[in-house]
């Protein structure tokens, strides 16, 4: 089997938990690529040959990863993604067991599963057009104000870092959002606005229900309090309701569509999959793209197909690995 393992090295607390899945991963005869990424790395640079090889891994944070998932769209290799970073929500959220020897025998069964990515685009301070992909959730106001504000301590304090700086703004400001769903105009009045491709966090809580990353849609997500401690409601709700579904989620609105288009009065900064992509724009359109990645799932994902495709199995796999 030929792998590549695409790695960012400056992604969560910097473990060797991706070598350890590398010596799992590689049976004699194999050969197996490794590529650090520089700090200003550009996704298409290091992707170009990756239908070369039987699977490509994407070793890093959620914003890393999204960024090489875009890149890679459309593309018929299977993508196995390895949590590195440090909240690895789209790991969570594609539901893989997340030992590195389970992942690395997840890569040579070859089970996959087709998912969805978000495109957003906005102008930047200089009225050139922007565009980005994302995995998870992107917005414009708190929740950037919030990713911005824990960027200094997140290597220190790892998902603290985000709860700090939310109790560091307990008055965080509200917001006139102008949203259109597919051609239908809502105005709500909040301190964030979000779109989501899947809205499961931490504790496996949705944020709202049934929001997947295989239906072709995205949920809009508009966050209503002004109080950040009532932020913080809806995740404690989630510890007894993690699909949302009974007790809904408090001071949270939802919308579901395939085209979106967010607008303020004024300029709000913008986060895309926990990175500050722009500190203030007052519009950015988003769309969801169905069925673009390929991603390695095992019997542990929500996505595996429930009919079992032809696996990839070898003697030397059998050996080291018992089947399903």
């Amino acid at each position: 089997m030929r792998s590549v393992i695409i790695h960012n090295p400056l992604s969560g607390f910097g473990s060797d938990a991706i070598f350890e899945f590398e010596r799992a991963l590689v049976h004699a005869g194999d050969e197996c690529t490794f590529r650090a990424l520089a700090p200003d790395f550009a996704p298409r640079d290091v992707i170009g040959d990756v239908d070369d090889f039987d699977v490509c891994v994407l070793s890093g944070g959620d914003g890393s990863v999204a960024g090489l998932l875009y890149a890679l769209r459309n593309r018929a290799v299977p993508i196995c993604v390895f949590p590195s970073g440090t909240a690895n929500l789209l790991f969570a959220n594609i539901g893989n067991a997340p030992e590195p020897a389970a992942l690395a025998r997840a890569c040579r069964v070859g089970h996959t599963a087709t998912i969805d990515l978000g495109e957003i685009s906005w102008d930047d301070e200089q009225g050139n057009k922007q565009v980005r992909g994302f995995g998870l959730m992107s917005g414009t106001g708190f929740d950037a104000q919030l990713m911005e504000a824990a960027l200094p301590n997140k290597a220190a304090m790892g998902q603290a870092a985000y709860f700090a700086a939310a109790f560091a703004n307990p008055r965080p400001t509200v917001e006139e959002f102008t949203i259109v769903v597919d051609g239908q105009t809502y105005r709500r009045r909040g301190i964030s606005c979000m779109v989501a491709n899947n809205a499961m966090i931490q504790g496996d809580i949705q944020i709202v229900p049934d929001c997947r990353m295989d239906d072709g849609l995205l949920d809009v997500i508009v966050v209503e309090t002004q109080d950040a401690a009532q932020v913080l409601r809806p995740l404690f709700s989630g510890i007894f309701d993690r699909e949302g579904k009974s007790i809904g989620r408090p001071h949270l609105e939802a919308f579901r569509g395939r085209e979106i288009v967010v607008s303020t009065e004024r300029p709000v900064p913008l986060e895309i999959d926990g990175d500050v992509a722009s500190p203030g724009i007052t519009e950015y359109r988003a769309r969801a793209l169905p069925a673009v990645c390929n991603i390695v799932v095992d019997s542990m994902s929500p996505y595996k197909p429930s009919s079992d495709a032809p696996a990839r199995f070898t003697e030397a796999d059998e050996i080291a690995f018992p089947k399903e």
